[in-house]
């Protein structure tokens, strides 16, 4: 089966054919490095990250390009703010982008470029839509006409006329179209800027990134994706700049991650429900956080709470359960070969491998991914015992791990740990009952039993054994 993209730009899910066999040419949009990241921020690296372990579990080579854009006006502001250069807060907040997102156990891209790297690409990007006649220079600012290029608003699918009326646009009676957009933006009193043919300036947000991916992986690339938010004018922008000026296609597949709420509410600072990724990994184990994430469609908007974090953190535990109960049955379980059941249990285990791979080909859909998971830590809990072949307990710890790999979850061992965890709510249970608070003895049993252990109320005190 081959794998299935929802694109953006055709609005239905298409088979996906690489430009080169083998090999994904894929861009996401990165961070404006001016601050710490947030949640929401979060849920599109996360997302992205996992695109691309999939595509790696899967055979592919994945040349991952994820950029920093180091000169914008939020930058020029904080630098303001903070009586420092504009390349002293670029390289803070990208080593603390490092920093939170090796947190969450998101990959190193193939390359980060930096805005700032690419100026003589840049201006040559530019120069190029003048001299074809998409641009045009105004006081030393550069504007691309959205009125040249007949595709435009292709899309967010709609026409230039529902674009402008629904935008926020700044009146400059200096552009010819009220949606034409910057290019390269002439030099302001205390800003960087970099020489040009239209005079001292810098380049405006959109072609940053046209520039960075046709400089790193051709004219056409095979995924272009970021935040739903960018659909519009971001990407609509580098399509129309991009398109113009290369005569071919930009992107073969537009990707974009929904919105995250907190408690049902859209996340903003005047609301006072803004998390950074650095807040909730002090909380909340990296692997908590990206099975949370990846337990909704990545094209569903989710609803981030604490709560739901507590659930998805009981949700891993019950997995990290199954992965210890197999560790303790590989130490006993004795090395024979499989009996006729076992056999049999053995090829069930390889359809959820089939499952998985079927779903998760299916639009990335790591909801139902996670659900297979699970199902498989149940067939494990209820069959696998200690009487079990060690061959069999090995099959099924590797393929649980198999597939919490792409997820990015499932790669801790609990050695040492399971035991200890058993034991302190075995305590916890023994004082409940002390404190004639049955119903949470009874709650604590339980959650034993669906850790796979057994108590047993003996008169010498409670004993324990794996089911």
């Amino acid at each position: 089966m081959a794998i299935k993209i929802y694109n953006t730009l055709t609005r239905q899910k298409e088979e996906f054919k690489p430009i080169t066999e083998g090999e994904v040419k894929m861009y996401a949009c990165g961070p404006t490095v001016y601050n710490y990241f947030h949640i929401g921020n979060a849920r599109t690296f996360l997302v992205f990250d996992t695109i691309r372990r999939y595509f790696e579990y899967r055979g592919y080579k994945v040349n991952f390009i994820q950029n920093f854009t180091d000169i914008d006006d939020k930058m020029i502001k904080r630098a303001n703010e903070e009586g420092v250069t504009v390349k002293d807060v670029a390289e803070k907040y990208i080593a603390e982008y490092y920093k939170d997102a090796d947190g969450l156990k998101i990959q190193r891209a193939t390359y980060n470029p930096r805005a700032t790297e690419y100026m003589d690409e840049i201006i040559k990007f530019v120069k190029d839509l003048v001299d074809k006649g998409y641009a045009y220079a105004v006081d030393g600012d550069v504007y691309f006409d959205t009125t040249k290029f007949e595709e435009y608003g292709k899309l967010s699918h709609q026409s230039i006329e529902d674009l402008e009326a629904g935008a926020r646009i700044d009146i400059d009676e200096r552009k010819k179209n009220p949606m034409d957009f910057a290019l390269w933006k002439a030099q302001k009193p205390g800003e960087p800027a970099w020489e040009s043919p239209w005079g001292m300036g810098r380049p405006g947000w959109h072609i940053e990134c046209s520039t960075m991916a046709c400089n790193l992986l051709g004219e056409t690339i095979d995924i272009h994706g970021g935040g739903a938010d960018l659909v519009f004018p971001h990407h609509e922008n580098e399509i129309a700049q991009s398109e113009a000026r290369n005569e071919k296609p930009f992107a073969n597949y537009w990707m974009h991650v929904a919105y995250l709420n907190v408690n049902n509410q859209k996340m903003s600072k005047s609301l006072n429900n803004f998390f950074t990724a650095r807040e909730i990994l002090e909380k909340y184990d990296a692997e908590v956080v990206r099975l949370f994430m990846l337990s909704g469609h990545y094209r569903n908007p989710i609803n981030f709470s604490l709560d739901l974090l507590d659930q998805a953190k009981s949700a891993l535990e019950r997995m990290y359960n199954a992965i210890g109960n197999l560790e303790h049955v590989i130490e006993v379980a004795e090395d024979r070969e499989l009996n006729g059941a076992e056999v049999e249990l053995s090829n069930n285990l390889d359809k959820f491998r089939e499952r998985y791979i079927e779903v998760m080909d299916d639009d990335f859909n790591t909801a139902d991914g996670i659900s297979v998971i699970f199902d498989l830590v149940r067939e494990v809990n209820t069959n696998i015992k200690e009487t079990s072949a060690k061959k069999l307990a090995e099959k099924a710890l590797n393929l649980i791990r198999e597939l919490g790999k792409p997820l990015g979850i499932l790669e801790k061992t609990t050695k040492g740990n399971i035991d200890e965890e058993i034991e302190r709510l075995i305590e916890e249970r023994q004082k409940a009952r002390k404190e004639k608070n049955f119903a949470l003895a009874d709650k604590i049993r339980d959650d034993l039993k669906a850790m796979g252990i057994i108590l047993e109320d003996t008169p010498q005190g409670v004993r324990w054994k794996r089911m």
